[in-house]
Formats: C-alpha cells, sequence, structure tokens
C-alpha cells in the first residue's frame, strides 16, 4: 500500500500554548516516519520574527529535522510566519515552497497554498499582506533589534485578535470567485489549503471536470490533518491526548 501523503496548517505554535506543541511533537514522530511526504501549509507558529531570532537547538526544529529524515517535509508562509527563511529551512530539514505550488499528489495536478490570498473580500487583510510581502518592508522590519520586533508582532497579534471579533463570517472565509480564478489559472481540478480553521471538503465542477477545494483546520481542539493515498483524500482529527 501507498504511503500517505499528509497536510496540516494553522498550528499557530506558541510557547503560551504548549499542548499544542507535545501533540505535533507525538504527531511527527508517529506520523511523518509513515508518511510519503509532509506539507505544513503556513502559520505553523503564531509570529517569526526572523531567522536570526531562534536558537538551533530549539526543541521544534529537532523535531522538525528528525521527520525530515525519515520524510519528505516541505514548508509555506503562512500570514503569521512570512519570515521564514533559508536558516530555518536548514535548521528543521525542510524545503520552503513558493505561495501557491502545483504538485503531483499521486498523479492528480493539485494547487497548494496557505489560503489568505483567497480571502479577497477582507480589503484590510489583503493591504496587511501586500506590506508584509514586501522586500523593502522587510528588510526594515529584520533590521529592528529582535525586542522590539518582538513587541510589534505582539501589537499585531492583539489588533488581529480583536479585529476578528468584528468581522463578518463571510468577509474572513475565501472568495469563490478567487478560488476559481486561481484554478482555472493553474488548470487544477483540486486546491488544499489552510488559513480559515474552518475544516471542509468542498466540491464543485471545474473548467476541466469534477474538483474539491479540501480545506485543513487548526490545532487549537485537536490536529487537523488531509490524509492522501491514491484510494482516497480525506480529512481527520488528531486528539491533544493519547
Amino acid at each position: 500500500m501507498s504511503q500517505p501523503v499528509l497536510f496540516i496548517a494553522d498550528l499557530h505554535l506558541d510557547s503560551s500554548r504548549p499542548e499544542i506543541t507535545a501533540t505535533f511533537t507525538r504527531f511527527l514522530r508517529q506520523e511523518a516516519p509513515q508518511a510519503a511526504a509532509l506539507y505544513i501549509l503556513g502559520d505553523l507558529f503564531e509570529a517569526w520574527i526572523g531567522d536570526d531570532a531562534v536558537s538551533a537547538e530549539e526543541p521544534i526544529l529537532k523535531e522538525l529535522r528528525q521527520a525530515a529524515a525519515a520524510t519528505s517535509l516541505y514548508v509555506m508562509h503562512g500570514n503569521r510566519d512570512f519570515l521564514l527563511g533559508a536558516r530555518f529551512a536548514e535548521l528543521s530539514g525542510a524545503t520552503l515552497l513558493p505561495e501557491p505550488s502545483c504538485i503531483d499528489l499521486h498523479g492528480e495536478r493539485t494547487l497548494i497554498l496557505h489560503g489568505d490570498s483567497l480571502c479577497t473580500a477582507d480589503h484590510e487583510h489583503q493591504t496587511f499582506r501586500t506590506m508584509v510581502h514586501d522586500p523593502q518592508w522587510q528588510q526594515h522590519f529584520l533590521s529592528q533589534p529582535i525586542a522590539q520586533r518582538l513587541e510589534m508582532a505582539q501589537q499585531a497579534r492583539n489588533r488581529s485578535r480583536s479585529r476578528n471579533q468584528e468581522l463578518h463570517e463571510e468577509i474572513m472565509d475565501v472568495t469563490p470567485e478567487a478560488v476559481t480564478a486561481l484554478m482555472a489559472e493553474h488548470e487544477a481540478r483540486w486546491l488544499i489549503h489552510g488559513h480559515t480553521h474552518r475544516p471542509a471538503v468542498h466540491r464543485f465542477t471545474t473548467a476541466h471536470g469534477p474538483g474539491a477545494r479540501f480545506v485543513v483546520g487548526d490545532w487549537f481542539k485537536q490536529g487537523s490533518v488531509l490524509r492522501c493515498t491514491p484510494q482516497r483524500w480525506e480529512l481527520e482529527e488528531w486528539a491533544h491526548h493519547g
């Protein structure tokens, strides 16, 4: 039987949530060695203020390195950890993928991305996204002392939390037209993403035939995993205990 390909996203690893880190560590040790590949589709970390702000001895980097020795490990940037760079890739053993990317998933051309670029109705977030992906902005931010970067990241998280409580659900979800346009652009019938924290499988017809959008959820209450074999692609939950 073929080894599964696994997709996860939105772990938001942070020292304030040790149970998520513990669950992810167990997942890496138990699931990664059995998988053909593991894709982490953004927001692995709650915040990443630069590769220079982490030690090579960071426990989660060690766990990622061990997983990468057992399987192919791919990581995408999310809207919280868009500053993951070459040193992170080196320390973790992961391959950083551009967003979006097209992969061959058991013979199916499949489009993968974090997902926030599809939330086009959220104009404020799209403005923020454009700003933080600008190389000059990133260079300026990374030139600040680590303590100042930490403070700026905390302020951004606080703003995001309060703002999300005020927004309508529809604004924070993907825009159907954006999904259709992106899939047509890449001639893909299958799309996998995270970001919205709404695990689901949305089936529809594309210009190239039947297709679907697979949304992997977050890891706050349990781990959301998309397990893909040649026979079936299925969303699963990974409990925090056990």
